[in-house]
C-alpha cells in the first residue's frame, strides 16, 4: 500500500459522513451539485450565481485589456502637451502662453514613441511558456500592474533623463509582452469550446475600447490645469485599482474558485476535457509544436493582420495628410472611429462564429478560415482602393471599413491557438504575437524608405505592398490552417472529475 493511502487510513467518518459522501463525487471543489442539487452553502438563488464566472472573468479581462492600452497609447497624447506651447486661460480673459516643457525634434519622438515594442517583442514567447507553467491569472494582472506603477513615475523619471523615459517605455512593453500570452493561458482552464471565440474576443475587444477611451480624456487631461502629469495619474491609478479587483475576484481555474456553482464548473471541465490538475505537469512537445504546419499557418496569418493594421492606422493617416492634404489626426471623432468600429466587430464575430459552429453545426476549421480569410480579401481590396480614392471621405470611409473587418480576422488569430493545442495555448499565442510584433517595429521605416521624395505612386506601392501580405497570409491559412486539436496536444488520460493527480503514483 501506497504512502498516500496509509495518510489517509485513519481519517475515519461517521455513518451519517459516509452517507453523505458516498452519494457526491470529490471535486478539486468545495462542494458539488448532484443531478441538479445544491448544498446548502450553494443555493442557486444566491446573488454569486447569477453571473456565470467565466463571464466575469471576461470582463474583467475586458478591463485589463482597456488598462493595457490606455497605458500604451497614452504617451502619444502627452507627448503632444509635453512639446507644445500650452496655452493657459484666465478668467475667460487673460491667457498666458507657456513654452514647452521638452524640447524635443520629431526624431527623438518617434525614437520614444516606438521604444515600447523593443521590450514588447521579447516577452511574447517566455510570457507564453512562463504563464503556461504556472498560470496566466499573475503574468496578466502583474504585467499589467507593473506598467502602471511606472506610468505613475513616468512624470518624474522624465524630469531627469529623456533616456530614463525611454528606458521606462522599455520597461513598460517588456512588462505588457506577457498579457497576450498569459490570458490564453486562463482561457485554457476557462473558456468551454463552445464559447471560447466569444469569451476571448469579448475581452481583446476590450484594446479598441480602451484606446478610443484613452485618446480623448488623455488630450482633455493635457489641456486641464493639471497638465500632462495628470494622464499618467490617471490612467495608473486606474489600473492600479483594476489590478486589486483582479486579485481578488479571479482565480486561476474555476476549481479555485470559492463560489462557482458546480453546475458551472462541471460544465467548463467537461467540455474543457481536462481539469487543472492533469495539465500540471505536461511539457510542451517542442520539437512537434515548432514544426507543425497549423502552428506556422497561424503565425502567418497574425503577422499578415498586423502589418496591414499598422499601415493603415499609421501610414493611411501620413498619406491622407502628405497627399490629401487632411489631417485625420486634429479630427478628434474620425481618428478614434476605426478602433471604435473595430471593438464592436470584434465582439460581433465572437458571437457569430460561436453561433455557427454550435447552433448550425459549421466545422471550427471551416469557421476560421472562413472569417480570417474573408476578412483578409475584402482588407486587401480596400487597401488598393484607398491609394486610388484621392479624396479624404473616400479614404476615412476605406479606413472606418477595412479596419472593422480586421475585427472579424480575429476570430481566427486570436482563438486558433485554443483550438489546436489548448493546454499549450499560451505558448501559440506568444509565438505568433512574436511575429506579429514585428510590422510595428518594420512597417514605418519601410513605408518611410519607399514614399521618401515620391508622391501617390509611391504610397500606391506601399497599399499594394500591405494587399500582397494579407493575400500571402490568407492563402497560407487558407492551406495549412485547422481549427481541429493536434495529435500532440491531445490529453490521452480524458476528463477526470476528481482529486486523483494521474502522476501521484
Amino acid at each position: 500500500m501506497s504512502d498516500d493511502t496509509e495518510q489517509l487510513e485513519p481519517q475515519t467518518a461517521r455513518p451519517e459522513e459516509e452517507e453523505a459522501q458516498s452519494s457526491k463525487p470529490t471535486f478539486n471543489h468545495q462542494y458539488e451539485e448532484i443531478h441538479g442539487d445544491t448544498t446548502p452553502d450553494q443555493s442557486e438563488n444566491s446573488l454569486s450565481c447569477l453571473v456565470p464566472k467565466r463571464y466575469i472573468v471576461a470582463f474583467m479581462a475586458f478591463l485589463g485589456f482597456a488598462n493595457t492600452y490606455a497605458l500604451r497609447v497614452n504617451l502619444s497624447v502627452a507627448i503632444v502637451a509635453m512639446t507644445n506651447n500650452r496655452t493657459i486661460h484666465i478668467n475667460n480673459t487673460y491667457r498666458v502662453v507657456k513654452s514647452p516643457d521638452y524640447d524635443w525634434d520629431l526624431e527623438l519622438q518617434g525614437h520614444i514613441l516606438s521604444s515600447f515594442f523593443w521590450g514588447y517583442i521579447i516577452t511574447q514567447l517566455p510570457g507564453g511558456f512562463l504563464a503556461n507553467r504556472y498560470g496566466g491569472k499573475y503574468f496578466f494582472g502583474g504585467g499589467i500592474f507593473i506598467t502602471a506603477v511606472l506610468a505613475l513615475l513616468t512624470p518624474l523619471f522624465v524630469t531627469w533623463s529623456v533616456y530614463l523615459l525611454i528606458s521606462v517605455r522599455v520597461l513598460q512593453g517588456f512588462c505588457e509582452g506577457v498579457t497576450y500570452p498569459a490570458i490564453h493561458a486562463i482561457w485554457s482552464k476557462w473558456a468551454p469550446p463552445q464559447e471560447k471565440t466569444k469569451l476571448a474576443l469579448f475581452a481583446f475587444s476590450g484594446s479598441y475600447i480602451g484606446t478610443v477611451v484613452a485618446l480623448p480624456i488623455s488630450g482633455a487631461l493635457g489641456r486641464s490645469a493639471a497638465g500632462w502629469p495628470s494622464i499618467f495619474y490617471v490612467f495608473g491609478s486606474l489600473a492600479v485599482i483594476w489590478f486589486m479587483l483582479w486579485c481578488i475576484i479571479i482565480t486561476e481555474s474555476p476549481a479555485k474558485h470559492q463560489s462557482i456553482t458546480n453546475a458551472e464548473l462541471e460544465y467548463i471541465q467537461q467540455n474543457i476535457g481536462y481539469t487543472d490538475e492533469q495539465t500540471k505537469r505536461i511539457h510542451p512537445p517542442w520539437s512537434q509544436l515548432l514544426t507543425s504546419l497549423p502552428v506556422w499557418a497561424l503565425v502567418a496569418a497574425h503577422f499578415a493582420e498586423n502589418w496591414g493594421f499598422y499601415t493603415w492606422l499609421a501610414e493611411l493617416p501620413t498619406f491622407m495628410n502628405n497627399v490629401l492634404r487632411f489631417n485625420i489626426e486634429n479630427s478628434g471623432f474620425l481618428s478614434a472611429l476605426p478602433y471604435l468600429v473595430m471593438g464592436f466587430v470584434v465582439i460581433f464575430c465572437g458571437q457569430l462564429a460561436d453561433m455557427l459552429r454550435n447552433t448550425f453545426g459549421v466545422s471550427t476549421t471551416i469557421v476560421r478560415k472562413l472569417f480570417l480569410c474573408g476578412a483578409f480579401a475584402i482588407q486587401a481590396v480596400f487597401m488598393i482602393t484607398a491609394g486610388y480614392l484621392l479624396t479624404p471621405v473616400a479614404a476615412i470611409t476605406c479606413l472606418t471599413i477595412a479596419v472593422g473587418l480586421g475585427g472579424f480576422a480575429w476570430a481566427g488569430i486570436g482563438v486558433n491557438q485554443l483550438d489546436i493545442a489548448p493546454q499549450y495555448a499560451s505558448i501559440l499565442m506568444g509565438l505568433s504575437n512574436t511575429f506579429a510584433t514585428l510590422p510595428g517595429i518594420v512597417s514605418p521605416s519601410l513605408t518611410g524608405a519607399i514614399v521618401q521624395g515620391g508622391g501617390t505612386d509611391r504610397w500606391r506601392i506601399v497599399f499594394y505592398l500591405a494587399a500582397s501580405i494579407y493575400g500571402l497570409g490568407g492563402v497560407i491559412f487558407g492551406v495549412f490552417g485547422s481549427g481541429d486539436r493536434q495529435k500532440w496536444a491531445e490529453i490521452p488520460l480524458g476528463y477526470q472529475p476528481h482529486l486523483d493527480d494521474p502522476e501521484r503514483d
